[in-house]
Parts: C-alpha cells; sequence; structure tokens
C-alpha cells in the first residue's frame, strides 16, 4: 500500500503534468449533458483509487485509460448511445503516445492557423490556391477552369503560398506584391498583368 505522501507527489509528478491533453481528450468525447470538470475529477478519483496497491509504469497510459472506461460507462449508462462515440472510445488503444497525442493536437492548431491564412488573401488568390493546393488541380486546369492565363494562376500561387507563410511565420499575411520583382529590381512581366 501506498503512503499518501508518495502518492500525491506522483500524482502531481506524473499526472497533473497531462492535464491540458486530457481535458483535450475528455471535450473530444464528452457525452451529453455532462460536464468535462466534474468527469476530470472523477478520473482524478479513480486513478487514485487504483494506484493505491502500487504505482504503474505508465502514468499516462494509466490516465488515459481510465478516462477511456469512464467515459466509456457513461455512454452506456445513459439511455440514449451515440454508437459514433462508443466507437470512437473503444478504438482508443490501451497503451497511449502522448507524445503522439500531443503533436496531433499541434498539427490540428497548425491546420487551423494555415486556414485562417487561407481566408485573408484576396477572394481569387484564395480560389487558386484552394484548387491548386487543396483540389490537387494542374495549373492549366486551374487556369481553364477559373478562365484565368496560366502566368496569372502562377502568379496568384505563388503570392498565395507567400503569404500564408507569412502568417504562419508571425507576420500579417498580406499578399506583398513587391515578392515578385526580378533581380534588377524591375517588376517581372508576368508582376505587371492587372489582374491581380
Amino acid at each position: 500500500m501506498i503512503d499518501d505522501n508518495e502518492l500525491r507527489a506522483w500524482f502531481c509528478r506524473e499526472v497533473l503534468p497531462l492535464e491540458g491533453t486530457l481535458m483535450s481528450y475528455i471535450r473530444r468525447n464528452l457525452p451529453r449533458g455532462h460536464d468535462a470538470s466534474d468527469i476530470r475529477q472523477e478520473v482524478y478519483a479513480r486513478v487514485l483509487g487504483g494506484v493505491r496497491s502500487g504505482l504503474p509504469a505508465n502514468a499516462g497510459g494509466y490516465l488515459f485509460v481510465a478516462a477511456r472506461n469512464h467515459l466509456i460507462n457513461l455512454v452506456r449508462h445513459a439511455q440514449i448511445v451515440s454508437v459514433e462515440t462508443v466507437a470512437d472510445l473503444e478504438a482508443l488503444p490501451q497503451a497511449i503516445d502522448l507524445q503522439a497525442a500531443e503533436r496531433q493536437l499541434s498539427a490540428r492548431d497548425e491546420l487551423r492557423r494555415a486556414f485562417a491564412a487561407l481566408e485573408l488573401l484576396p477572394p481569387r488568390c484564395r480560389e487558386v490556391v484552394q484548387l491548386r493546393k487543396l483540389n490537387g488541380l494542374s495549373t492549366r486546369e486551374v487556369a481553364e477552369q477559373m478562365g484565368i492565363g496560366i502566368h496569372t494562376v502562377e502568379k496568384q500561387l505563388t503570392l498565395g503560398m507567400r503569404a500564408i507563410a507569412d502568417f504562419l511565420l508571425g507576420g500579417s499575411g498580406k499578399i506583398d506584391r513587391g515578392t515578385l520583382r526580378g533581380v534588377s529590381g524591375q517588376v517581372a512581366p508576368q508582376a505587371q498583368d492587372d489582374s491581380l
């Protein structure tokens, strides 16, 4: 049996640092009519009760399995069961790679930021970037679909991608028409097109 001081120290050292990831997981799988903070506390109580006889080797895995099982029980006890919710919860592997979960949350945040940057682009530039980069159309297909020249598509794509990169690196994400200037300082011929 583990004494309270050792248990408290283990909990503060191993479990509490995972609270942000745990809350994200709970919110993603939150059954209707439940509060994420209440569920977190119930999970903590289950974890503390379960480790009294011995501390687990993988605190994160133990925590998330406890959270998964508790959420499954909440869903199963409800009269209305969402098949998708139970399937998602049961699909969670027993051994959770916490670094992978953190990378996934970070990737989602970066994807949200990329879409926010895309929304800042002028309409035609945004459409070119979407058709070319998201829909996978060739430059020629984009030009034909939009009824514009290939050089205009290339120019809009270059301006749009540079603006998105600027935004992702902490800039304003505004179109900088000066980025298409040649080495001599003269505006490149395709950049003189008034179709921007």
